[in-house]
């Protein structure tokens, strides 16, 4: 296949523009301190919050996986946009000001704070697969879309988006991904606006048709469990993502975070209408008689379905444009996933594990290497793993059964949860997704739910949010349990208490927080040579500037 010259020439001056924007905002950091690198100082504005928000949720499987479902399954299974949207409402409702109050940098600052860094490593876990293999999934759909379009090598362009990514996060920051995501916002507005007009008009397509009502869809009664848990899962699991909180974290104030989520939510659904109608009149075309292609384009070939229609039903100039709009939608969620990650690693796996004294130099550089890591992580997942959607798919599961329930629990009930109740909601949710299988994947269904069909080897009834009650219960009931029990003498802290979760029950931990404190009260006159029992003497204080602890009794 030839090269498609002014495709190629629009994708490689608009990544020259993103990396010049890339460097220029990077000139905006003020030092190099670990929020200023990671949260922008907190110091981002309203307008440019809704708009980096906007870019990173109307990433490339947004634009192309809403064109996709319009042109194989109809309006009933457009399920992304609506449940994406909703989440960052429900993000709003139940955690920004709760979690900006606290003044967090990630989304695991709270759970390592409650369950130890360890535990907070663990947590990390899920977050990072969601991340590589969503960087991966969409590297791959550029790639593929890239080859089939301009007919270049899919190498190529999975690594040369990586390293343009990478190159202008590691040199500004989040600066640099929140101006860079302005500009790719306003490609994909113009690229798309631009685009459907022409598409429309093209002899091929067939404007009688678009009138009917096929592009509806249909859920069948047999489908509404699986539906109703895809729609679900993307408005919970939508929530826990480091993307959204690091957005939230950078505001000024929290009512512009609060501002910030509600403009939002009108922006991505409102984005979603164009690459959908495109998805429609895809369905509407003869593209038989299109001169050059003069072949008819099958469901399996839904996913690039939105690059065909630049390439075949728009001018050269309007296609110029429409697939940079392609690859800016692409690289807006690649570098907000990238930087995400690698802020989570260096902050609450590396500083908080392994280097409590790190410098901000040190850690400045720690989150570079990190943002070429997991780049290159992503790059080789794209290249290398033929199901990529799945795992993104398969991660982003694991993200709503898992790390939902324990984010909701530590904002909300955060006296009321331990550390047992969090690994045992943990592996609970592990497991049950596992056995609740995978047939993509090649995980077979141990668990058959009730109306699983054995002819498609698919659960239709909605198991991911079971599995997500079961855990959001699990960890309850186990928390409430625990501390019953050691509250309530029936185990030993100092015996039993091998995660530490209930210190005040200790009596070692008790003893040595006691002696310390006694020997502060001493220094300070409180008490006298005989207090040796350490019962506070009030008689022996004679300072009325001294604080006298008259409760404090050994």
């Amino acid at each position: 296949m030839t090269v498609y010259v002014w495709g190629l020439a629009g994708i490689v001056v608009f990544y020259i523009a993103m990396l010049g924007i890339g460097i220029w905002a990077g000139t905006k950091q003020k030092n190099q301190s670990e929020e200023e690198i990671m949260l922008a100082g907190r110091n981002i504005g309203t307008i440019v919050g809704v708009l980096t928000l906007i870019a990173t949720w109307v990433g490339g499987a947004y634009i192309n996986g809403t064109a996709e479902v319009m042109f194989t399954a109809g309006l009933a299974w457009c399920q992304v946009p609506i449940g994406y949207s909703i989440s960052i409402i429900l993000a709003m409702l139940l955690f920004v000001r709760k979690m900006r109050d606290a003044r967090y940098v990630t989304m695991l600052d709270p759970l390592q704070q409650k369950y130890g860094n360890r535990i907070g490593g663990l947590m990390y876990m899920p977050a990072l697969c969601g991340d590589v293999f969503w960087i991966g999934s969409i590297l791959n759909a550029l790639g593929s879309s890239l080859v089939v379009i301009l007919g270049i090598d899919n190498k190529i362009s999975v690594i040369a988006s990586a390293v343009f990514a990478a190159a202008y996060t590691i040199v500004g920051g989040f600066y640099s991904v929140s101006y860079t995501d302005v500009f790719q916002l306003c490609l994909i507005v113009i690229g798309l606006l631009l685009s459907v007009p022409f598409a429309y008009h093209n002899e091929a397509v067939s404007r009688s048709a678009l009138s009917s009502s096929d592009w509806i869809g249909q859920v069948d009664r047999a489908d509404v469990g699986e539906w109703i848990d895809t729609l679900l899962l993307l408005m919970l699991g939508g929530i826990p993502w480091q993307g959204y909180f690091q957005r939230i974290f950078s505001m000024k104030t929290t009512k512009g975070a609060q501002i910030l989520s509600v403009v939002s939510f009108f922006g991505c659904i409102a984005m979603a209408v164009p690459p959908a109608f495109i998805g429609v009149i895809a369905k509407n075309t003869d593209w038989s008689s299109i001169q050059g292609f003069q072949r008819n384009v099958s469901e399996s070939e839904g996913e690039i379905i939105l690059p065909l229609v630049l390439r075949y039903l728009t001018p050269n100039w309007v296609s110029f444009v429409g697939l940079g709009a392609i690859s800016a939608a692409v690289m807006s969620s690649a570098d907000a996933s990238i930087l995400s990650s690698s802020s989570m690693f260096s902050r609450n796996i590396y500083k908080a594990a392994f280097r409590p004294k790190a410098s901000d130099r040190e850690m400045l550089w720690v989150l570079r290497i990190t943002v070429i890591v997991i780049a290159t992580c992503g790059a080789i997942v794209a290249l290398t793993v033929g199901s990529v959607y799945y795992l993104s798919y398969l991660c982003a599961d694991l993200i709503y059964v898992i790390l939902f329930p324990q984010l909701l629990l530590i904002i909300h009930w955060p006296h009321g949860v331990n550390t047992y109740g969090c690994l045992v909601s943990y592996f609970v949710g592990l497991f049950l997704r596992i056995l609740g299988g995978e047939k993509r994947l090649g995980i077979p269904a141990v668990l058959k739910f009730p109306y699983y069909d054995i002819v498609t080897q698919t659960q239709k009834f909605p198991f991911k949010t079971l599995c997500m009650l079961c855990a959001l219960s699990a960890h309850m009931l186990t928390s409430t349990a625990a501390r019953f029990l050691f509250e309530r003498g029936y185990l030993d802290a100092d015996k039993c208490d091998i995660l530490n979760s209930f210190p005040h029950l200790s009596r070692t931990n008790s003893d040595t927080r006691l002696d310390k404190e006694s020997q502060e009260l001493s220094l300070s006159g409180i008490y006298t040579k005989t207090d040796k029992q350490g019962t506070v003497n009030i008689a022996a204080v004679t300072d009325s500037t001294h604080d006298v602890r008259s409760n404090y009794v050994r």
